[in-house]
């Protein structure tokens, strides 16, 4: 069996209905597949935790601003079991990583919606319930403070990583703020893989695996990063919005930039096996935020 006829097998066992015909799509994490009404997210329930937490939030999340879950459940799967969720499938298609087909007004058009969909998230007062997944402590948990990156940076020295980079992380760190705001719920990947839109139309907002209590920057952090050519503008409009100026949003950036490589860089370190392909990319980011400064050029190639 297929496993897209697989994946109809296990919704129509979850749902109480037959989806119809799917097909397979890329994810790095799951497998996913997209039927005329539904996307469903299949993951080993051992592998790891985080469409848990997606399914958990999903019920208490604002309305509008994610897909629909239309139902989630286990099924045998290879051996063991699978986790399953059925989303409804909302209109549009990804915008793409570095928004690659967008000109400059579009861009801006895009990051005004999106900006005004994460300010919902960031209103948003979760339900108790939802308080502690919210809370729930992840491996890769974002910046937190002077400390936390600085806990990154030392484990990391005395690796493949070059005493350059190490010395800079370090340099960073030092003019780090302290501690990061913990009390706002962030969606903590919004890049622009995780956003759908129609044209200049933006519909929904993807994948809260990474969903927790942060700082509103961690999420400008993903926004601005992920637009390419388009940084500036991006930053721009982010500015436009929030009243921070584009010096405050540079310096926030580049702080969780190299917080979040250092942490990707660790990761990959510390298990070659799950998540060595992250090493070789990884430093090669770094060496351009930290030995070229990339978000304090003027522009972005």
């Amino acid at each position: 069996m297929s496993d897209t006829m697989r994946a109809r097998e296990m919704a129509t066992a979850v749902l109480g209905w037959d989806p119809g015909p799917m097909a397979a799509i890329a994810s790095l994490s799951h497998q996913v597949h997209i039927g005329a009404e539904v996307v469903v997210k299949i993951i080993d329930s051992a592998r790891h935790t985080r469409l848990t937490r997606e399914i958990a939030l999903a019920p208490h999340l604002p309305a509008g601003i994610t897909a629909p879950l239309l139902a989630s459940g286990t099924h045998p799967f290879d051996g063991g079991e699978a986790l399953l969720a059925c989303y409804a499938r909302v209109p549009g298609t990804t915008p793409g990583q570095g928004l690659p087909e967008a000109d400059e007004r579009t861009a801006r058009i895009l990051a005004e919606q999106a900006v005004e969909r994460l300010r919902r998230l960031h209103d948003w007062i979760p339900a108790a319930s939802a308080v502690p997944v919210l809370r729930e402590p992840l491996d890769h948990g974002g910046f937190t403070g002077r400390a936390g990156l600085l806990a990154e940076v030392g484990a990391l020295t005395g690796s493949v990583v070059p005493a350059g980079l190490v010395d800079g992380l370090t340099a960073l760190a030092a003019g780090a703020p302290e501690r990061s705001g913990a009390h706002i719920p962030v969606h903590a990947d919004c890049h622009w893989g995780n956003w759908l839109a129609t044209g200049a139309t933006v519909t929904v907002l993807l994948d809260f695996e990474w969903a927790r209590f942060g700082d509103p920057l961690d999420d400008w952090f993903f926004l601005i990063a992920d637009s390419g050519r388009h940084r500036r503008a991006v930053l721009a409009v982010v500015s436009e919005a929030t009243g921070l100026s584009p010096d405050e949003l540079t310096a926030a950036c580049e702080i969780r930039h190299a917080n979040y490589l250092a942490a990707d860089i660790r990761l990959a370190l510390s298990d070659p096996a799950a998540h060595g392909a992250l090493l070789a990319p990884r430093l090669d980011q770094l060496s351009e935020v930290i030995g070229c400064r990339t978000w304090w050029k003027s522009s972005v190639d």
